[in-house]
């Protein structure tokens, strides 16, 4: 907002002068202004939930829905970063840099992960106009260069206009043992799972927690909550009283379970009468197609027939779709909470809620499922036998799951394909908003009902300004805002056979791309992920999707004209929105593309305990590469154990620690096998002892993955050593932690000594030294000793 003049009388004397407290004094909301509580799921898809017709229930968010009106052609990016840029700037994905997820970003306009301060964010208008702001749970609206505490803030929740956050600011988290910042800093979870922890809970407990403390202080003053809780994004971690609820309600399969969804979709009118049912590999099969250059089908995007399972796979398909519909359910109930506080404390009634899923359901679990999705973003197989092996666990903090493929199908009922592609399964999602009765906004309350005219997530921020009666700025912090690309969905509410106030909408993501206009799309069936690159030569199709919501009926044979124009359109709004570079490369490869550094990559990286976790992107990269890790303690006298360095988790990661008098190393490799080196000999006592472990490189096996062999030295003493191999990509899709001295997520291994977070004791560690110069093993001890001296 501009500033106020002063319009007080300044004398030399105070006494003949007069005070202006006006252009001092902090926005100020109407009265009587709304509170908006924005509810973001993950990964939810659009038929989950039961007021979608899905076969979850869902009773709180069903009572938002009662209270409101429920969108039947609301759309989405296809993935998580894109929407929820979308979400909260009303531009296109593409303009606001987000042509992928954060980790994934590439250095170009469309894709550095980094939203211009041009495209503001709905909390910087709102806190200038008087709103409290508030955020807690997924954040993902941040370049991997940014999430550490050496860098600037600009890009965290409270450099984007939110004055209190607490959530983790990656893709994903594990929900047991969560990335967990607090406002500006890296926070320890406030107890165990063994303790009763998960972090819906805890996003929950926070939420209530910050608007409870403003309005003890200023009841009259509204809030802007924006609740983004990890569910229902993999790994699907939920209590096992939640995953028990649904025991036996997924044994017909997905296939049967598309059939029932959709039956209650009609007798809801969410989609046509006639709408029918797509196959469930519509795109192909490895076995059936080859990209241009005959590079192969993605097995990943591949569905196996239920009735192709064996009892077993049936069992652990049956019992994934379980884990995943407790964890959504225990979300839910974690909502119900939520407004059980709103009502009881009288705000209910004036606060607009809105319920939102980013993308349509994940198929990245690929045709087999995962009891640990690390491997997928290594580029490793998954392995039957192995997620069988871990059947009871799943859910639990042993596991890091994701279910198959199908049951993403049957979760986007009645669609084609999920989230990744530009098909309506990975864009049409469930948008649900409930008007207050009270105040400005009565006019729009909703009682249930349902409309069908085509909107996107670009169209929410338009939504809650008119609502709330606000006007975007010119300018925000000085920067000069862009045109917003979304429309206000409120016409709609008054008269449900408005037509849509959206007429064009584009998509593209990861080589898959759609358009589409005046109830008409165009679409391609490239295949994301999948290296096939040559797009100026991709198939399009051509659906009526105002009567053909499931997109089975190509009309691009019998409508070239149509098509054509379709086709034109879409590259005259990828060029309006900047969408160039295309990248359909593999998620191995993008993952590990180079990206910045707060400093420049180095031989040699200097770590020191009691110091937060450094984040994976930040830390030493030993991928693929020779590495010694040396640490400098002291060690009194006998009896000295924990952790001396540690980076990952059970699900992938290494560490070095003390145990039973001796050195220990261990590699977990993405979480299929330990690599243990254990130490033959005793540990020494003295001061500026080196303990170090040194990996030599000799050979690759597959492409990437580095074998050679690992010893363990005190100081140049060899006390044991063993062959491994260390992983290829990231510990962690988001990320993990690097710690001296403790391990203090979920823990490498399971032979440390002690209790989490399994703290060096009995002796100090002085710094920890990780050197990649590619030596066999760098006399670390020497180097050390001259850098004590000079101290």
């Amino acid at each position: 907002m501009a500033p106020r003049p002063f319009r007080g009388v300044i004398n030399v004397d105070i006494r003949d002068s007069k005070p202006d407290w006006t252009p001092f004094e902090p926005p100020r909301a109407p009265d009587g202004a709304l509170n908006v509580v924005y509810v973001v799921l993950d990964d939810v898809g659009f038929s989950a939930m039961s007021c979608y017709g899905g076969p979850i229930a869902t009773p709180n968010i069903d009572r938002i829905a009662d209270d409101g009106i429920r969108f039947t052609q609301w759309h989405t990016t296809a993935l998580c970063s894109p929407t929820r840029s979308c979400l909260l700037t009303g531009r296109n994905h593409t303009r606001n840099s987000m042509a992928c997820i954060t980790e994934a970003a590439v250095g170009f306009p469309n894709a550095s992960g980094t939203v211009p301060p041009e495209n503001g964010m709905l909390p910087e208008i709102l806190g200038e106009r008087g709103w409290n702001t508030y955020m807690v749970g997924k954040w993902h609206l941040c370049p991997t260069v940014e999430m550490n505490l050496a860098s600037t803030r600009r890009n965290w929740p409270s450099g984007r206009g939110f004055e209190r956050w607490y959530g983790f600011l990656g893709a994903e988290t594990n929900q047991w043992y969560p990335d967990l910042v607090y406002d500006n800093h890296p926070v320890d979870q406030p107890k165990s799972p063994e303790e009763g922890y998960h972090l819906t809970e805890d996003l929950t407990d926070k939420a209530i927690e910050f608007i409870r403390d403003a309005k003890t202080i200023a009841p009259e003053k509204p809030f802007f909550l924006y609740y983004a809780p990890g569910a229902a994004h993999a790994p699907h971690h939920a209590p096992k009283e939640w995953i028990s609820r649904f025991a036996g309600q997924f044994d017909m399969g997905y296939e049967a379970m598309r059939v029932q969804t959709l039956a209650r979709q009609k007798e809801l009118g969410i989609v046509p009468q006639d709408t029918e049912l797509p196959p469930i590999n519509p795109l192909g099969t490895p076995e059936t197609r080859t990209g241009p250059n005959g590079q192969p089908f993605p097995a990943l995007d591949e569905t196996r027939p239920w009735d192709s399972l064996d009892a077993d796979e049936k069992r652990l398909f049956t019992r994934m779709a379980e884990v995943y519909a407790g964890f959504l359910a225990h979300a839910d109930h974690h909502i119900g909470r939520l407004l059980d506080y709103l009502e009881e404390s009288g705000q209910r009634d004036n606060t607009m809620i809105i319920v939102v899923s980013d993308n349509g359901a994940s198929g990245e679990g690929g045709p087999d499922g995962s009891i640990n999705e690390m491997k997928f973003a290594n580029g490793i197989p998954d392995d039957m036998q192995s997620n069988l092996a871990m059947l009871d666990e799943l859910g639990g903090t042993r596991t890091y799951n994701h279910y198959p493929n199908g049951w993403a199908m049957a979760f986007n009922t009645p669609f084609k394909m999920w989230k990744r592609y530009e098909f309506n399964g990975g864009t049409a999602d469930p948008c649900i908003i409930s008007w207050p009765t009270a105040g400005a906004a009565a006019d729009v309350a909703g009682n249930g009902q349902l409309r069908h005219q085509y909107h996107h997530a670009i169209d929410i921020v338009p939504t809650i300004l008119d609502t709330l009666g606000v006007e975007a700025p010119d300018t925000i912090k000085g920067h000069v805002q862009s045109r917003i690309d979304g429309v206000s969905m409120r016409y709609s509410i008054g008269d449900p056979s408005a037509p849509s106030a959206r007429t064009t909408q584009f998509y593209s993501m990861l080589g898959s791309r759609g358009i589409w206009h005046d109830g008409w799309k165009a679409v391609t069936t490239h295949p994301t992920l999948s290296g096939w690159s040559d797009f100026n030569n991709d198939t399009w199709e051509l659906y009526h999707v105002d009567v053909d919501r499931a997109e089975l009926h190509d009309l691009a044979e019998e409508q070239p004209d149509k098509l054509r124009e379709l086709v034109s359109l879409w590259y005259a709004e990828a060029g309006d929105n900047g969408a160039f570079p295309l990248d359909d490369r593999s998620a191995l490869e993008i993952m590990i593309t180079p990206r910045p550094q707060v400093t420049a990559e180095r031989d040699r990286y200097i770590y020191y305990p009691n110091t937060a976790e450094v984040p994976e992107q930040q830390a030493v990269n030993v991928r693929n590469r020779s590495f010694s890790i040396g640490a400098l303690v002291d060690i009194p006298a006998p009896g000295a154990q924990g952790v001396l360095f540690a980076h990952g988790s059970r699900f992938g990661g290494h560490a070095l620690y003390v145990k039973d008098g001796r050195l220990h190393y261990v590699n977990n490799f993405v979480g299929l096998t330990e690599q243990k080196i254990d130490g033959t000999v005793d540990l020494p006592t003295g001061e500026k002892l080196l303990l170090a472990a040194s990996f030599d490189k000799d050979g690759e096996d597959p492409k990437g993955v580095a074998t050679g062999i690992l010893s363990l030295y005190h100081a140049d003493r060899k006390v044991g050593e063993g062959r491994i191999k260390t992983q290829p990509g990231l510990y962690s899709l988001a990320g993990e932690g690097l710690c001296v001295g403790r391990d203090s997520g979920e823990a490498v291994t399971s032979d440390y000594p002690g209790e989490h977070p399994y703290t060096f004791t009995g002796g100090t560690i002085r710094r920890v030294a990780v050197d990649v110069s590619g030596d066999l093993y760098v006399d670390l001890e020497r180097e050390a000793q001259a850098m004590m001296a000079r101290e």
